[in-house]
C-alpha cells in the first residue's frame, strides 16, 4: 500500500511548488520534478513532505546518495517521521535495521482504514486470515484436538478480518492494532470483547499469564523486524496447550531484510530458530501466499507453534 501523506510547509509557495513537482513526476519527468521539488525545500527547508518526495525521486533516477540525503532531511524535518522515511534508509542499507517509526505505522493504516478491506480483497486478494485457520484446523487435525479456543487475542487486528475467519471458533477475541483508525473500524464488526489501541508487544505486557489459548498475526509481522520481544510475551500469555499462528513475507535468506514492498520479509531459517528461542514448539511451517502485488503472488510463510 503506497503511503499518500502530505504535511503542509506553511508557505504556499512551497506547498504549490511541491504540487508541481509532484505532477511532473506522475507525467514521467523527474529529472524537472526533483529540480522544483528542491526549489520547494529552498523555500521551506523544513518541508518534510518535499524532502521525502525528493527521496523517492532520487531513488527512481538512481542518485542513491542524493535519496540518502533526502530521506535524512525528512528525519530532520519531521523526527517522528510520519513519512516513513527511516524505512526507506533501511530498504537503501543505509541504516541497520530497527524497528518502523510508530508515526509511521499509525499514519499508514489511519489513512487506509476506511478502504482497507476494499483494497485488500478486491485489488491484493488477500487471503492471510484463510491461510491461518486452514494452518490451525489442520494442526488441530493431526494433534486429535477440537479447533475450539475460549479466549483469542488478535495482534495488528486491522478491521477484524482474522477475527472474522475464526469466529465460530472462538468465544472471545482481544483485537490489538497500533492504528485508532483501525480499531474503529474493528469495533464496527461486534467480534471483538476487547479492542486496545497500541503496540503488539505493549499491549501483550498488560495480559494475564497462560490467559489465552490462541494468538493470531494475519499479515503484521510484517511490520515486525524482531520478531523475539512480541513472541516472548505471545508465550506467557498463552497457556499450555495454545497454538500461535502468524503469516510473513519471505525471501531465501535466513535473516530478515526489508523487502521492495517496505514491509519485512523474514528467513525460513529465522523463524524456526526464533520460535526454539522462546520455547514454543514448532508444528508448521509452510509457504503461504498472504496477498498479490503487481499482478504476482507475495512469497510467504505460514507458522503454527504451540506451548506445551
Amino acid at each position: 500500500m503506497p503511503h499518500r501523506l502530505f504535511l503542509s510547509s506553511g508557505d504556499l509557495i512551497a506547498d504549490r511548488r511541491y504540487e508541481f513537482a509532484r505532477d511532473l513526476h506522475l507525467k514521467g519527468d523527474p529529472v524537472a520534478a526533483a529540480e522544483v521539488m528542491e526549489q520547494a525545500i529552498e523555500v521551506a527547508p523544513n518541508f518534510a513532505s518535499a524532502w521525502f518526495e525528493l527521496g523517492r525521486i532520487r531513488v527512481e533516477l538512481g542518485e542513491t546518495d542524493k535519496a540518502i540525503a533526502a530521506f535524512q532531511g525528512a528525519i530532520a524535518a519531521d523526527p517522528e517521521d510520519r513519512h516513513g522515511a527511516h524505512v526507506r534508509l533501511m530498504q537503501l542499507g543505509a541504516v541497520p535495521l530497527t524497528d518502523m517509526p510508530k508515526a509511521y505505522v499509525q499514519s499508514l493504516f489511519d489513512q487506509y482504514a476506511p478502504r482497507f478491506e476494499s483494497e485488500l480483497i478486491e485489488r491484493l486478494n488477500y487471503r492471510a486470515p484463510a491461510i491461518l485457520f486452514k494452518a490451525v484446523l489442520a494442526v488441530c487435525a493431526a494433534e486429535n484436538k477440537p479447533a475450539y479456543f475460549r479466549r483469542a487475542v488478535d495482534l495488528g487486528c486491522g478491521t477484524g478480518l482474522g477475527a472474522a475467519a475464526f469466529a465460530t471458533n472462538v468465544d472471545s477475541f482481544i483485537g490489538i492494532d497500533l492504528s485508532a483508525g483501525m480499531i474503529v473500524e474493528a469495533r464496527a464488526t461486534g467480534l471483538y470483547a476487547e479492542l486496545e489501541v497500541d503496540d503488539m508487544t505493549a499491549a501483550l505486557q498488560r495480559q494475564s499469564d497462560a490467559s489465552a489459548d490462541l494468538v493470531l498475526a494475519a499479515d503484521a509481522m510484517v511490520y515486525v523486524g524482531d520478531l523475539a520481544p512480541v513472541l516472548r510475551e505471545t508465550q506467557r500469555v498463552l497457556r499450555p496447550g495454545g497454538l500461535l499462528t502468524f503469516t510473513v513475507e519471505t525471501h531465501d535468506g535466513g535473516g530478515v531484510i526489508m523487502g521492495k514492498g517496505l514491509r519485512y520479509a523474514h528467513g525460513a531459517e529465522y523463524i524456526t530458530g526464533v520460535i526454539a528461542s522462546i520455547g514454543l514448539a514448532l508444528m508448521h511451517l509452510a509457504p503461504a501466499s498472504p496477498r498479490t502485488e503487481d499482478q504476482a503472488p507475495v512469497r510467504g510463510l505460514v507458522v503454527v507453534a504451540g506451548k506445551t
